[in-house]
């Protein structure tokens, strides 16, 4: 009788809560962004990152632009964003971002952009002429920049954040302990130096972490230490989708009681404003803390 190899069956994916229930992109303003995106050849990273607030924030004509293409240089296994070698970047794309934030009449513009390892500025030049091309043609609009990691090039990182935005945002994404698994390529302690050095040449500093990859509330409560030591002002928590099946797989789904209970204890901290939920992400509200 020949025997047959046992096959471990993989457990099913958790199935969402109901508290994670979005709704349907729908509605004027949703298609006159859609429009404004597409006919621009525009990324945002509402698309490219699989986002669960599309609907709602495009409903409400804001979008988060992302700039210097779609791939990214980086493989972090949270990600939805393609990874490989990215194509020339597009000279262009700075006006046209500029003209598409001015058609959308936003008080508050969300700039941010995938990792270019392989520019030896890592894109700062882009990145500054694209602030700047907003502010020539929209003045009364502020900005807000999720940045990439820069690799601890800090004159890149100067030239990044000298374009005139308001506010400068780079994520630690996840709890230090969980770092090698969840940023592979970033490393913790060099983000929050970035943070620091972003809050010492006077900008207004945001970060953003997940949750739901396995980190404890202790290891929450030392990533607000450690922001708050190195001059953050704004910090955001939101839950962890999974984008695919070859991304980490959710390790919980944390309970809205429980994002209230961060936003407390953030706050208590010392953090000038906390956005805390199970569908926050960096961009999501970005105007309420300004």
């Amino acid at each position: 009788m020949i025997e047959l190899p046992i096959v471990e069956k993989k457990e099913p994916r958790r199935r969402k809560p109901d508290w994670l229930r979005v709704k349907l992109p729908i509605g004027p303003e949703y298609r006159k962004v859609r429009r404004l995106v597409d006919d621009y050849n525009l990324h945002t990273i509402c698309q490219s990152g699989n986002c669960p607030n599309m609907g709602e924030c495009w409903g409400a004509g804001t979008a988060t632009f992302m700039i210097l293409g779609n791939t990214c240089t980086r493989s972090c296994s949270f990600c939805a964003v393609k990874t490989g070698r990215p194509p020339e970047y597009d000279e262009d794309e700075p006006r046209r971002v500029a003209e598409a934030i001015d058609l959308m009449d936003v008080k508050h513009a969300v700039i941010t952009s995938v990792n270019r390892d392989e520019l030896k500025d890592r894109g700062a030049e882009v990145w500054y002429e694209t602030v700047r091309a907003v502010k020539e043609r929209t003045p009364h609009v502020t900005i807000e920049t999720l940045i990439p990691d820069v690799r601890a090039t800090w004159a890149a990182l100067e030239r990044m954040i000298s374009g005139g935005q308001e506010v400068v945002s780079h994520n630690m994404e996840t709890v230090e302990a969980l770092y090698r698994k969840v940023r592979p390529q970033a490393k913790y302690h060099r983000s929050l130096e970035q943070i620091q050095r972003t809050k010492d040449f006077g900008k207004r500093t945001k970060s953003g972490i997940m949750v739901g990859l396995g980190e404890t509330d202790e290891q929450v409560y030392q990533t607000m230490d450690d922001l708050l030591a190195h001059g953050c002002d704004v910090l955001t928590i939101g839950q962890y989708l999974q984008p695919t099946k070859m991304h980490l797989d959710v390790a919980e789904y944390v309970h809205p009681d429980t994002f209230a209970k961060y936003k407390e204890v953030g706050m208590e901290k010392g953090f000038d404003f906390v956005e805390s939920g199970p569908l926050v992400r960096s961009s999501y509200h970005a105007e309420r803390h300004l």
